[in-house]
């Protein structure tokens, strides 16, 4: 259900697909308001990412449909209000960190102004040097900075992130978590998947369990956890996911 007076950012309507003979993503229907942090858990394998290639148009779906702010998703004008980070996020080798960000500042229709490019980068504990070396030396960490930092620089109103801190340290953790908050804070919505139950847990507003292609949860943290009794997230997506098996 949309949140009352917020409408609907994305919304998956009975979304079903098949890689040949094996299921995916089954019959999944599920909404995330405007201006929330949703996120979704699930084991490897579950759909998470399916799902957002899904949403992405980068795959056909086999049964159901997918609106992005009450439009198709098939549609480019629909995408172009979100930013979107890979999980295994690649950027090409021989350009400098400035230079990817030009490129997709320029595609996203943005100016590259240094102050705000410098100040976000310091936000993810990147320091603006990175801007003048090759992506090409860059450790996993600092590659996974610079995709999130041309997510955050987008000024898109959407957010698709797909395991976005995979790679960095306890501090950006923390960094990135207060940047998502303030996006959220500020009327952005933030749609992302990940394995640490404990940034789900600080960052969003409502979460949606994956398991074995179908939706078995969708609700706040706490909600979760008080079904199950649990004293963690971690224990009550365990229960959750056993349940449904």
């Amino acid at each position: 259900m949309d949140e009352p007076g917020k409408g609907t950012a994305l919304r998956f309507d009975g979304v079903s697909k098949r890689y040949g003979t094996t299921v995916a993503l089954q019959a999944l229907t599920l909404a995330v308001a405007r201006g929330e942090a949703f996120g979704l858990a699930g084991m490897n394998g579950a759909g998470k990412t399916t799902l957002i290639k899904c949403l992405l148009d980068f795959c056909a779906l086999d049964a159901g449909r997918i609106e992005v702010f009450g439009a198709s998703h098939r549609l480019t004008s629909a995408r172009s209000r979100l930013a979107f980070l890979p999980e295994r996020f690649i950027p090409p080798y021989y350009l400098t960190g400035g230079d990817f960000l030009r490129y997709m500042l320029t595609l996203y229709g943005v100016a590259y102004p240094r102050a705000p490019v410098e100040e976000t980068l310091r936000a993810l504990d990147l320091e603006p040097a990175a801007l003048t070396k090759p992506v090409r030396a860059f450790s996993k960490g600092m590659t996974q900075k610079l995709g999130l930092a041309a997510c955050l620089l987008s000024g898109r109103e959407l957010l698709v992130l797909d395991e976005p801190t995979s790679g960095l340290d306890p501090r950006a953790r923390a960094l990135l978590k207060q940047r998502l908050r303030a996006l959220r804070g500020g009327g952005g919505t933030v749609f992302f998947t990940s394995h640490a139950l404990a940034d789900v847990e600080e960052i969003c507003d409502r979460m949606a369990v994956i398991h074995r292609g179908e939706l078995c949860f969708a609700g706040s943290p706490a909600q979760l956890q008080a079904e199950h009794g649990a004293a963690t997230l971690e224990e009550a997506f365990l229960a959750r996911i056993g349940r449904a098996a």
